[in-house]
C-alpha cells in the first residue's frame, strides 16, 4: 500500500470514527501501530494538488475557480524557470501547463520534468489556445499526458483532470 492511499486509508477510519485510537487503526489496516502514529503526525492537507502555470492572470483566475470549487489545492507559476521549482518543491498531483510561458516555454518546462526522476511521475496537462494537429503532437512527445484547447471547458477540463489523476494514484 502506498503511503498515499495509507493516509486515505486512516482518514477514512477517523471520519466514520472520529474517537477511534490509533492501535484500532493499525489493526484495521494491518499495519504497524508506529506507523500509524508516524503517517497522522505527517498529515497536512490531503488534497489532490495542482500546479496551474500560465503567465496571463485571467486564465490563471478563471482555472483556480474552477478547480477550487473541485476542492482540489492550488499552486501557481507565471513562468517556466517558476513552473520548475514549484513541481520540485511543492510536489503537485498534477500540472496544468500553458505553451506560451516566459523564459521556458510549456514544451521545454514539459521535457525537463519527463527526463527529471523525481518529477517525471508527475503527469502533466498543456494548454495552448493553438488547436493544430503538430502543436498536440510535439506535446504529446514531449511527454505530456493529455492536451486541452483554451479557451477551456470548464465540465471538460475537470472530467479530463480526474481521469488523469485516477490513473495516476490507480
Amino acid at each position: 500500500m502506498t503511503e498515499r492511499n495509507l493516509d486515505l486509508e486512516i482518514l477514512k477510519l477517523i471520519e466514520e470514527h472520529p474517537e477511534i485510537s490509533d492501535s484500532v487503526i493499525a489493526d484495521n489496516l494491518s499495519v504497524p501501530e508506529e506507523l500509524v502514529k508516524a503517517r497522522i503526525t505527517s498529515f497536512q492537507d490531503t488534497r489532490e494538488k495542482i500546479l496551474i502555470a500560465d503567465d496571463d492572470p485571467e486564465a490563471l483566475t478563471s482555472l483556480s475557480k474552477v478547480l477550487e470549487a473541485e476542492n482540489y489545492s492550488l499552486a501557481g507559476a507565471s513562468d517556466g524557470f517558476t513552473a520548475l521549482e514549484a513541481v520540485k518543491s511543492q510536489r503537485p498531483d498534477l500540472v496544468l501547463l500553458d505553451l506560451m510561458l516566459p523564459g521556458i516555454d510549456g514544451f521545454e518546462v514539459c521535457k525537463q520534468l519527463k527526463s527529471d526522476p523525481l518529477c517525471r511521475h508527475v503527469p502533466v496537462m498543456l494548454l495552448s489556445s493553438k488547436d493544430e494537429p503538430g502543436v498536440r503532437i510535439e506535446g504529446f512527445e514531449t511527454g505530456a499526458e493529455d492536451f486541452i484547447v483554451k479557451p477551456v471547458n470548464p465540465l471538460e477540463l475537470k472530467a479530463r483532470i480526474r481521469m488523469i489523476l485516477r490513473r495516476n494514484w490507480a
